[in-house]
């Protein structure tokens, strides 16, 4: 599974939407949770794809980078580093160059060789 992920996060890091996109079943459920409240979630592949091309453009760089690894069965437990620098200003008041790094964790599970669910996890 650890070969599937890194495909999966080669992908992401190069905002490689076509490639993220190939790792998965097209029932994959996404998920993301701030301070363990459900932020975000999509149900198949369509609304990931619509998720991945409407968000792409507000990195000009982004990195996710594995810290911990551990694996149950079909799930895997990723402890992940992420990295970026805003490509644009948002309603927030982050500006165009500014850098955000944090700590968060990730669940991943496959069924038939490709992702099945993600779930990102960050305070």
């Amino acid at each position: 599974m650890r070969a599937l992920i890194d495909r999966y996060i080669d992908a992401y890091n190069r905002m490689d939407v076509a490639a993220m996109l190939a790792t998965m079943q097209d029932e994959v459920v996404f998920e993301n949770y701030t301070a363990g409240v459900l932020a975000l979630r999509t149900i198949g592949i369509t609304e990931l794809r619509h998720l991945a091309e409407s968000s792409r453009h507000l990195f000009s760089m982004r990195r996710q980078t594995i810290t911990a690894w551990r694996e149950d069965g079909d799930t895997a437990h990723a402890n992940i580093h992420f990295e970026g620098t805003f490509a644009i200003d948002l309603p927030s008041g982050v500006r165009a160059g500014q850098s955000i790094a944090l700590e968060g964790r990730s669940e991943f599970r496959q069924h038939d060789g490709r992702l099945i669910y993600i779930a990102d996890y960050s305070e």
